[in-house]
């Protein structure tokens, strides 16, 4: 009886403590029942995990293999990391891929490319290279060491961006080095004709803005002058310190990650998301840590 009696003390005090306006909501809530998830909709992850990393889809026995994991594990998110890991990681000699580690770096790389250079081949770099190492020449031959050094340096920027890919899947460049070398090249000064256009192109494609006008004024003077400015905590006197310094500040961190949830879910991520990962990825640069935290979610995988 004096049981009863505490039950129905606790249940009214309850019932008058949770009004109507007091309402509780959880965010990042992942459970789910996976017996409600149907096969084809396992199918369905595995496919969009393969093309968003390796930019194809999976093979028959590839298909068979992950969804029988995923489903034995009951679709855990430990399972998912597994997948995604593997893909990014895994360097096991794969017909058509070489592995799966070089064709996620190799997916990176022209991702940004395409992003950055509207996707021009190797080949339109190299075609630089080979315009400039003519100038070389004719410099010797003239003795113009201005010619001569001009050239050299034309032929090391444009050099650098089919380079990249290599350093970045053998981790001798990050990501930020990469976007780098993809703003200062031929293929890109020429999207980009002159300072002012380049100046506008460079914040809008790494921070989905336009400069204001303090910001303008500091980079043309960099990039036009040659002279020392400083921004986003950092300084520059030419042009690749310009583009450097632009992608090792902390707003280009908020733009990868933006960029990245765009690329993955079709949507901006909310500022929680954003505060959520931008910090780390400032300081350890580990853009893949960035794609798992997207790719593991439910809403990613569309288990629901």
């Amino acid at each position: 009886m004096k049981h009863q009696i505490l039950t129905l003390i606790f249940l009214a005090f309850s019932l008058h403590s949770c009004t109507k306006n007091e309402v509780v909501i959880v965010k990042d809530n992942d459970i789910f029942d996976p017996r409600s998830v149907p096969t084809v909709q396992v199918e369905n992850y595995v496919n969009k995990v393969f093309i968003d990393l390796l930019g194809r889809e999976p093979l028959d026995d590839e298909m068979i293999n992950e969804v029988r994991v995923l489903i034995d594990s009951s679709l855990s998110f430990e399972a998912r990391d597994v997948l995604i890991t593997k893909l990014m990681t895994d360097e096991t000699f794969i017909e058509g891929d070489s592995s799966y580690k070089t064709a996620y770096y190799r997916r990176i790389y022209e991702t940004v490319k395409a992003k950055l250079c509207e996707g021009a081949p190797d080949s339109e770099f190299w075609r630089y290279v080979g315009l400039a190492g003519f100038a070389i020449k004719v410099g010797r031959l003239e003795g113009d060491s201005i010619k001569v050094y001009g050239g050299l340096e034309q032929q090391k920027r444009n050099k650098a961006v089919p380079y990249s890919r290599k350093a970045y899947e053998l981790d001798s460049v990050d990501l930020q080095e990469v976007f780098a070398v993809l703003l200062d090249n031929n293929v890109y000064d020429v999207i980009n004709m002159n300072t002012f256009n380049f100046i506008n192109a460079s914040f809008d494609d790494l921070f989905n803005r336009f400069p204001m006008q303090s910001e303008f004024d500091i980079g043309y003077e960099i990039i036009q002058n040659n002279s020392s400015g400083s921004l986003f905590h950092g300084s520059a006197s030419n042009k690749r310190e310009y583009c450097l310094m632009l992608v090792n500040s902390f707003e280009f961190s908020e733009g990868a990650i933006r960029w990245a949830y765009l690329n993955l879910l079709g949507r901006q991520p909310t500022t929680q998301e954003v505060h959520n990962i931008v910090e780390d990825f400032y300081l350890d640069r580990d853009f893949q840590k960035v794609q798992l935290t997207i790719m593991r979610t439910n809403e990613y995988a569309n288990f629901n």
